[in-house]
């Protein structure tokens, strides 16, 4: 019984740590930018549950968009995703 009590408590515990992990509360418009070679991009600030912040930029007319400033690496197509993997990597 006890061996069934320390796997279950075990089990939640591993659970509950993927609710402990940062998330996006808040994404803001800060610029429009355009790159030495005339691609346009915009910048965006996205505060974490963390209280950390994370810049985004935006591509393709918003249909790409990548984790740092006038970054154009790991990037998502989906805002949210984006916002999500930036709070999760900081």
């Amino acid at each position: 019984m006890k061996m069934f009590k320390f796997a279950a408590a075990a089990g939640m515990i591993v659970a509950s740590a993927g609710t402990f992990a940062a998330k996006p509360t808040s994404i803001a418009f800060e610029t429009n930018g355009k790159t030495a070679d005339g691609q346009d991009f915009s910048k965006y600030s996205v505060k974490c549950s963390n209280g950390k912040k994370v810049k985004l930029t935006a591509w393709d007319s918003r249909h790409k968009w990548c984790v740092g400033e006038e970054s154009n690496e790991n990037c998502e197509k989906k805002q949210i995703n984006a916002a999500k993997a930036a709070c999760k990597s900081s």
